[in-house]
């Protein structure tokens, strides 16, 4: 699972979303949006949420290290 941070232009709170993808996904994407007129980055959360930001309104996109899922109870005493 990776976390990113997408900064949109006017707006103070910045979207986090968890995704499936890999880094390399997400870049691939950033850049053909960025490629396109009037482009719109596009990214799907773990549960299915498209989250739609046009290319014009990024600010940044910030690609978190992958997370390891716990495994076990994790609780210690």
């Amino acid at each position: 699972m990776m976390e990113i941070k997408i900064g949109v232009r006017s707006v103070h709170r910045e979207l986090v979303v968890e995704t499936d993808l890999t880094a390399e996904q997400i870049e691939e994407e950033i850049r053909n949006a960025l490629a396109v007129q009037r482009g719109v980055f596009v990214v799907t959360d773990v549960k299915g949420r498209r989250v739609m930001v046009p290319v014009h309104s990024l600010g940044f996109i910030e690609i978190g290290e992958p997370e390891a899922r716990p495994v076990g109870f994790g609780g210690t005493l």
